[in-house]
């Protein structure tokens, strides 16, 4: 355990921050300041391209890739966030797996508000499918929103009849907006990093109205999650949003899916970009990429195909 370093980190996020007052602009701003702080390995590479019409960042690492793909759905409320603020969380992905990853910049609300993202991020996953991928060597990955887009992504391509890829990792993932989890509440003031308030102000940029009672707006409360693909959740004890991947991991095993909830103690949101300076956050990267290893498997997908 690393007590000290997770007091640092706690003192760092604890930081004033007039989030009521700040516009739009001033959160994004601010956000990406925060994270063009955290490590980023020396042994990836990035180019810009693009996938469904929309942006994306290609991470790969410098030695040859593995065969298999990680599609990256950044974090940031819906609101803010970009391939360049999650680079910590893929590049360390890459770095672990030595597989390709593809961030994607998905429209953001107010401007997008829901369903864009969704829209823009079954796009790239049908891009990827088209292309001739296949969906036994892709794996959806994503933090806090973006993991609350990996599950939604799967039911929307389950819905559309699309085949779902091989895994699915979460960080931190938001999956409930009606907000009706006890850790909104139990864990107010323990969270260094969020309040009720300032994710009801970006939650509400994001409906612009929709109603928040259905499954691709809270997958943990309402979704069916039959014939999903291994999960694996992780989340910190200190956010605000643990109930949301505690009753998403219910659900899924109450479907029959393979699902491990991996809880670490007294950490915050998406605790996993603290990589380097806090222990927990690489053991955790570390069991994600281990995760994702055992489950890209191309060598499966081939000796499917040639029967």
């Amino acid at each position: 355990m690393s007590k000290e370093q997770r007091a640092r980190i706690d003192a760092m996020m604890r930081q004033p921050r007039p989030e009521g007052s700040r516009s739009v602009e001033e959160l994004r701003t601010g956000f990406a300041a925060l994270m063009a702080q955290m490590s980023v390995p020396d042994t990836i590479r990035t180019t810009r391209t693009t996938l469904g019409d929309r942006p994306a960042l290609h991470v790969e690492p410098n030695d040859t890739p593995r065969a298999g793909t990680i599609l990256y759905f950044h974090g940031g409320g819906f609101v803010f966030g970009s391939p360049e603020t999650a680079l910590s969380l893929t590049g360390h992905l890459v770095a672990r797996t030595g597989l390709q990853s593809y961030s994607l910049d998905y429209r953001l609300a107010p401007e997008h508000p829901f369903p864009a993202a969704l829209d823009d991020t079954l796009s790239a996953y049908r891009n990827l499918l088209d292309s001739g991928t296949d969906p036994s060597t892709i794996a959806f990955a994503g933090d806090s929103a973006g993991g609350g887009l990996t599950i939604t992504t799967c039911l929307a391509a389950r819905d559309a009849g699309l085949p779902l890829p091989a895994a699915v990792v979460a960080f931190s993932p938001g999956l409930d907006a009606t907000r009706t989890g006890e850790s909104m509440h139990t864990k107010e003031g323990i969270d260094p990093i969020f309040t009720r308030a300032a994710l009801e102000r970006t939650g509400a940029m994001y409906l612009a109205g929709a109603d928040p009672h259905q499954p691709l707006l809270s997958p943990a409360v309402l979704a069916d999650l039959t014939g999903f693909p291994p999960l694996l959740i992780q989340a910190g004890t200190n956010e605000i949003l643990l109930d949301d991947s505690t009753r998403l991991a219910t659900r899924a095993r109450a479907a029959g899916v393979d699902v491990i909830l991996d809880i670490t103690a007294d950490v915050p949101h998406v605790f996993q970009s603290f990589a380097g300076i806090l222990d927990e956050a690489d053991e955790a990267l570390d069991r994600a990429a281990l995760f994702l290893s055992q489950r890209i498997r191309p060598e499966r997908a081939a000796h499917t195909s040639a029967r």
